[in-house]
């Protein structure tokens, strides 16, 4: 027998993906997996352009983190040149990233996962939204929102763009930083500062009152996993540094350059899916690992800013360190949020950033491998470019795709805890969550363009019992 429910609004997750949970005999779960229905291709699609678009055009494949491929593919570019991009340039590329994560972590924490925070988990899904959070919180959006938008100016004044910065390009960038922009920067970081570490206090009470009323959350949906994130002498960084990947008990197993990825990092395939699984080599052996904020905090020793590291020191002095509950990818992010606001103070601050911003470029034929940690995880470009300064081939790999064998078993511990023997929006509710934890990007990891529904097929022995959809 086979039963369809629609459930609306449609789900807070950046793409368009399907669930299947599948059964056993006995009615218990026996697998589970998130399906991602349209083809991956872009790497494709870049191939015969020359490499000197690279930053505008892979800035183009997602709205919601083009600064991240934006800048990926500036320093994989650099790499293939052999150029160093002067000081001045780094920093500025850096202050852009950091505008960016500012919005990019406030919309994470109070648009698409606020509203599970603010209403609870178990609310109505009409009022589940953005609108239930103003209505129900007015001054805590508001001031979430605002300090979304200050992200957003800074991303667009330093990025030339609000949405797809085009100032980052092959060599360092495209203008010197001067007083009067550093005077505008410096007034909205100012502002910023204090707002992250009021609704950084904010958002983590919200989830210490959620983890008190649903305490399986911390109980079943633990995963001992590996953790990958960059770091400089161990300490926390989102544009540069070494890839450290840490186990599940918080010793370093590697680290290595991102020019070295394809010997850590092996893609793999799904025969129900177009998204493309990546594993960690460990010798002979494949380990699963985790990216994102979580993942960063537990292969770093510190954030190397004061307010954030007093939050870092809070969370593990509470929960350990490494921190291996898939829920507490949401308190991480609440610290790089603050991070990203003191970190951008001290770039705007620095006297190099008014400094020549950019060294002549040659292609002559050569490989450019390199990375930055995207508010997902590790974001990695690889070009391959002849003499002419064509690309002849392309590998991006991207965040989502390393969460995705996490994914799919944080999706089966949510229908262990929280949906066998329940209704379907139980199902929902809990497995939504479970995904919304690692805030996938599904066009980045898919690159196509769609609507945002969930669709969740529950089946014995090949059979659909039911569907539910949101």
């Amino acid at each position: 027998m086979r039963q369809t429910i629609s459930i609306d609004p449609v789900t807070r997750i950046e793409g368009h993906a399907r669930v299947f949970l599948d059964l056993a005999d006995d009615g218990s779960l026996e697998d589970a997996g998130l399906v991602v229905n349209e083809l991956r291709g872009f790497e494709r699609i870049l191939v015969g352009m020359e490499a000197d678009r690279m930053p505008q055009i892979t800035a183009r494949i997602c709205g919601v983190c083009p600064s991240a491929h934006h800048l990926a593919a500036s320093k994989a570019l650099d790499r293939a040149a052999g150029v160093e991009p002067p000081p001045a340039a780094k920093l500025i590329r850096e202050l852009l990233y950091m505008g960016h994560f500012i919005h990019s972590h406030a919309l994470s924490l109070f648009v698409l996962q606020g509203p599970d925070l603010v209403m609870g988990l178990n609310a109505d899904p009409a009022v589940r939204n953005v609108v239930g959070v103003v209505k129900a919180a007015p001054e805590i959006a508001k001031k979430a929102l605002r300090l979304r938008t200050i992200g957003q100016r800074i991303n667009e004044l330093v990025g030339g763009r609000g949405v797809h910065p085009v100032t980052s390009v092959a060599g360092g960038v495209t203008f010197r930083m001067d007083e009067d922009r550093r005077r505008v920067l410096r007034g909205w970081i100012d502002e910023a500062l204090p707002l992250g570490v009021e609704l950084a206090g904010v958002a983590r009470s919200l989830l210490l009152k959620q983890l008190e009323l649903h305490p399986s959350l911390l109980s079943g949906w633990n995963q001992a996993t590996w953790h990958q994130g960059t770091t400089q002498d161990g300490v926390l960084n989102l544009y540069d540094g070494l890839i450290r990947q840490v186990d599940d008990t918080g010793r370093q197993r590697y680290e290595f350059d991102a020019i070295e990825y394809d010997t850590h990092l092996v893609e793999s395939t799904f025969d129900w899916s177009y998204m493309k699984p990546v594993m960690a080599r460990d010798g002979d052996a494949m380990a699963m690992y985790r990216v994102g904020p979580q993942a960063r905090l537990n292969a770093a020793a510190s954030t190397g800013t004061p307010a954030a590291d007093g939050l870092l020191n809070d969370m593990r002095s509470a929960f350990g360190h490494p921190i291996n509950h898939v829920v507490l990818q949401i308190y991480a992010r609440v610290i790089e949020l603050v991070y990203a606001c003191e970190r951008a103070k001290a770039l705007i601050e620095d006297e190099a950033i008014t400094g020549p911003p950019r060294v002549p470029v040659t292609f002559k034929g050569s490989r450019g491998v390199a990375h930055v940690e995207a508010p997902r995880g590790t974001l990695i470009h690889d070009y391959t470019i002849d003499e002419r300064g064509v690309v002849r081939a392309a590998n991006l790999i991207v965040a989502t795709q390393q969460n995705y064998a996490a994914i799919n078993k944080s999706i089966a511990q949510a229908a262990t805890t929280h949906v066998i023997d329940r209704g379907d929006e139980q199902v929902l509710n809990a497995v939504e969550f479970a995904i919304r934890c690692y805030d996938p990007c599904l066009s980045c990891a898919t690159h196509a363009v769609g609507q945002m529904p969930l669709e969740l097929v529950i089946r014995q022995r090949g059979q659909v019992l039911r569907t539910a959809r949101r």
